[in-house]
């Protein structure tokens, strides 16, 4: 496994920041944690302010500022988690949360008040008890026909564990999809191995998400890892989260998606940035994002077009907020047909259905 960089002082040695920064990145680093593969590390250009590997991966002081509207749990996940490691806010699918450390830690994350080894007294793993009766809520809902291994990063788990944990998954009978949400294949490659691949052949469809977020991150590594996901018979797809800074810039987008479904990753969400506690600098407006997917639509095909979504503050879930291209008709037209706008922008009227 590749070793990481974490503390204040490693950031220095390594040319991440500068002797200026220190003091402002050591109480960054006292409050969200810090971890960089060295995988990620060479990566980065420390010449360059705005390296995107290093904007993403690398504390800096404006993680110090709280912007009003943020929030320890941007997403809501406490009021939907009736046992430790579950969140259960949809009817037919849960969080399993096993683990609550990653490889990385993104400066952007919108659970980064409660992941990484130093988070008051919570552990960095479930303990038995708990896996079990995590495990046994989701037996006792027959409703749950999805459960999704999220945390921290299940795939950091060792094989052995997790292979333990993916066969009480299969031995339910109701749950029909186990999704995997990971950075590993990107920041840790060498995690993606034959023991690994074995954890996750069972009956079960395994689906694994690849959090990605720009194509530089893809390097031949990365890339042979994935091809091993998918050549094991394990589709993948992938999430993004639109940064300022890093990716929102349409060129950039379109090389990472493109790059993606050449790798037989479908791009599946474009998020739009959480309103977790220090991290205003990376959001975009929505406005932006919409210009954003307008700017993708008939550059790129549909295989490279993520759904971009949202996920509404206080634990009301994910919906998408692309653009629409349906324009109801103009109040002067009257009872004209409905006008569709196509790629350029131009107005096209469509027909109403005719009894």
């Amino acid at each position: 496994m590749s070793k990481a960089t974490r503390t204040p002082a490693q950031l220095r040695e390594r040319g991440l920041i500068g002797a200026s920064e220190l003091i402002a990145v050591e109480r960054v680093v006292a409050r969200f944690a810090a971890s960089i593969t060295d995988e990620m590390v060479e990566l980065i250009n420390p010449d360059d302010r705005d390296d995107p590997i290093a904007a993403q991966f690398v504390p800096r002081a404006a993680e110090l500022h709280t912007a009003p509207e943020e929030l320890s749990d941007p997403i809501g996940d406490e009021p939907h988690t009736p046992v430790a490691g579950v969140t259960h806010r949809y009817p037919d699918r849960a969080l399993l949360k096993p683990v609550h450390v990653c490889p990385v830690y993104c400066r952007f994350c919108f659970r980064r008040e409660q992941v990484g080894p130093k988070h008051g007294a919570k552990p960095s793993v479930l303990s038995d008890a708990e896996l079990d009766h995590a495990l046994a809520y989701i037996r006792e809902h027959p409703q749950i026909w999805e459960v999704i291994l999220s945390g921290g990063d299940p795939l950091i788990l060792a094989p052995a564990k997790l292979a333990r944990l993916i066969a009480a998954l299969d031995a339910i009978e109701h749950v029909r999809v186990i999704r995997i949400h990971t950075r590993v294949p990107v920041v840790d490659s060498q995690r993606i191995n034959v023991a690994l691949l074995d954890a996750l052949a069972v009956d079960t469809t395994v689906y694994v998400v690849l959090h990605t977020n720009h194509v530089r991150e893809l390097t031949p590594a990365a890339a042979r890892a994935c091809a091993s996901i998918v050549d094991a018979g394990i589709p993948m797809l992938a999430q993004t989260v639109l940064l300022r800074g890093v990716n929102a810039d349409a060129a950039v987008l379109e090389a990472l998606f493109r790059r993606l479904v050449e790798l037989r990753i479908k791009p599946y969400y474009l998020h739009h940035g959480d309103l977790a506690e220090g991290t205003s600098e990376f959001r975009t407006t929505i406005d932006e994002g919409q210009a954003l997917m307008r700017a993708l639509r008939g550059r790129v095909s549909g295989l490279c077009q993520p759904t971009y979504m949202l996920d509404i503050p206080g634990g009301h879930g994910k919906v998408p907020i692309g653009p629409s291209y349906l324009h109801e008709p103009a109040p002067e037209l009257g009872d004209e047909p409905r006008r569709v706008e196509d790629i350029d922008g131009r107005l096209h009227r469509y027909p109403p259905k005719r009894d």
